[in-house]
């Protein structure tokens, strides 16, 4: 196996995201825009791959379109969840009336990889009105905080199947 730390592109997709991200936020297409991003691409991921983890995440059995789709599913949820929790935070932030109601709620893992937890943890934490605070290897659980949950069991149901699911079928 090849010793990824030894190339130019020891992350190429990576690479890619850091290049284009450059772009995307410049808001260019300038050539020193170009220059810059592509050797942010290059010497980036070079610099933080004694940090990155070696081999790839996804799960080898399943074939590429099943996880393509499961992946594109995920992203389109998250993204769908994190615009719609916004007006419901701003919504119960800004109305005199109401009153939240704030909960600690230990949601049970069954995710097994660490590549996948920490995933799910971003997405909770992430999507507005809810924050990953502890992942409890001990009891294989994560503790999140809600800014207005009434129903405990129903927040841990959507979790599970709204972003583990997918995470699941991703990963293992």
């Amino acid at each position: 196996m090849k010793d990824k730390s030894r190339g130019w592109l020891p992350y190429p997709v990576l690479s890619l995201l850091i290049a284009a991200m450059w772009l995307l936020l410049q808001h260019s297409l300038a050539l020193p825009q170009l220059i810059t991003a592509a050797l942010l691409g290059l010497v980036l991921p070079r610099l933080l791959s004694g940090f990155l983890p070696q081999g790839s995440p996804l799960r080898r059995s399943a074939p590429p379109w099943r996880l393509g789709w499961a992946l594109v599913r995920l992203v389109s949820t998250v993204l769908r969840d994190i615009v719609v929790s916004n007006f419901v935070v701003a919504r119960l932030v800004l109305s005199p009336w109401r009153k939240p109601h704030p909960q600690w709620v230990v949601v049970p893992l069954a995710l097994r990889g660490e590549r996948a937890i920490s995933l799910l943890a971003t997405i909770i934490t992430t999507t507005p009105g809810t924050v990953s605070c502890v992942v409890d290897e001990a009891r294989h659980a994560i503790l999140v905080h809600a800014l207005d949950c009434e129903d405990a069991a129903a927040l841990v149901a959507e979790i599970r199947t709204r972003y583990e699911a997918p995470l699941k079928e991703i990963f293992e």
